[in-house]
């Protein structure tokens, strides 16, 4: 087989194993960067072990490569990644349920819903019992209307509402939108701090559900933490790769081994093609 050539340079086995990879494997991201930021670094890494040259700052366009749905920074787990084809089945594929595991704390709110962001009020929560908290979940589960949080990748004209809630101007709270919570269950309480198992659809964010809890108790409520434990048919325990396996050959033998859990490829004609090295879908799923 012939090396390949990117920018005029002609590339090694290493540049022609990386470039001949295509499907779709997960990776862990971990607390701390964002989902696009895991995404830049695995590429780095990928196209520094097959001795591609990147020009300084200017976006590297030869590895086709993007994500299926943002995760929070603050949040940890499943992140799936499309390469080479891949990247256009992100939206198909990945259409199916998603599980998080999250921690909340009672007694208080803040901004960003999330323990990042700044205290805005302060509740007693003595009175709650294990048993409030699990009969209000049912209130949550099945087809519900939920209001995205403020600081979100929503956008308004273009610009992220989180964006315009840094620069401390003026965001309405998007309207009330229909969401889907397959199961939800409480998994530990140890007040201030209670454990949430959720299994939902797209679009949902699970730090307005642990503030919506709070004030359905008549307290108030925000996530510490939040784990994504299941993408489609990816787990975190048996499909995400940590940094330490981002090579070609282990992502090369996770391309292999998720082959089995995706049907047929489907016919992506209606797809549009994404631009390489862009995330290829940006779903708000916290």
């Amino acid at each position: 087989m012939a090396a390949r050539e990117a920018g005029g340079v002609v590339l090694g086995k290493s540049a022609d194993k990386l470039f001949s990879l295509s499907g779709l494997f997960a990776v862990y991201k971990p607390k701390g960067p964002t989902s696009a930021g895991v995404l830049n670094l695995l590429k780095e890494r990928l196209l520094a072990e097959a001795g591609v040259q990147t020009n300084g700052n200017k976006r590297n366009q030869v590895l086709k490569i993007g994500h299926g749905g943002t995760l929070d920074s603050a949040a940890a787990g499943v992140l799936v990644v499309g390469i080479g084809k891949g990247t256009k089945m992100l939206k198909t594929m990945l259409a199916g349920s998603k599980k998080y595991t999250a921690i909340g704390l009672l007694g208080k709110a803040t901004d960003t819903l999330d323990a990042t962001g700044k205290v805005t009020e302060e509740k007693p929560y003595d009175q709650i019992t294990k048993g409030d908290l699990e009969n209000v979940l049912q209130k949550f589960t099945g087809d519900i209307m939920q209001v995205p949080p403020l600081y979100s990748a929503l956008k308004k004209d273009g610009e992220r509402l989180s964006t315009l809630m840094k620069r401390g101007e003026a965001v309405k709270a998007k309207p009330a939108r229909p969401v889907r919570v397959y199961s939800l269950s409480l998994q530990q309480f140890q007040p201030p701090l209670f454990t949430l198992d959720v299994e939902c659809g797209g679009g949902f964010y699970v730090r307005s559900l642990v503030s919506d809890i709070g004030k359905e108790l008549s307290t108030c409520a925000t996530m510490q933490e939040l784990t994504r434990t299941k993408h489609g048919p990816f787990t975190l325990e048996e499909h995400a790769l940590y940094e330490d396996k981002w090579t070609i050959d282990e992502i090369a033998r996770s391309l292999e081994h998720c082959t089995s859990l995706l049907p047929g490829e489907p016919s992506h004609k209606k797809l549009k093609t994404e631009h390489p090295g862009e995330t290829a879908v940006s779903c708000e799923d916290k």
